[in-house]
């Protein structure tokens, strides 16, 4: 990539030109570094990267989670927060995904602590 360049997708671009790329196994757009890992099921300070900026994973779905939608690691747990976000294409298709935050809390002496880690799921 050039110097200087800066990966920074809209919602609809990571759905369309990421995801729905990634799951019918075509090439992606540009050859940024997007990992794939089973992210959810990690601590947020073994993700490959550097932690001072951005980072991309592609995650398959697993049924391991509780019914609040909490994913355990060694750790803590990663925790749906918020309301999901609508991502609305153009065009014909009214909706085209959900994009929701989901925020890190470690497990301390029987008590969650929220920390500044979080992660926008689509």
């Amino acid at each position: 990539l050039p110097p200087g360049f800066h990966f920074q997708p809209t919602d609809e671009e990571i759905v369309f030109q990421y995801l729905a790329r990634k799951t019918f196994s075509r090439p992606l757009p540009a050859p940024v570094v997007v990992h794939d890992i089973d992210i959810l099921n990690m601590d947020p300070w073994d993700f490959p990267g550097h932690s001072e900026q951005d980072r991309y994973f592609f995650n398959r779905v697993t049924g391991c989670s509780d019914d609040r939608g909490i994913k355990r690691t060694c750790t803590g747990f990663w925790k749906p927060t918020g309301f999901q976000k609508l991502i609305v294409g153009s065009g014909r298709m009214p909706m085209v995904g959900i994009k929701r935050t989901v925020v890190f809390y470690m497990e301390r002496n029987r008590r969650a602590v929220r920390t500044s880690w979080f992660m926008n799921v689509y």
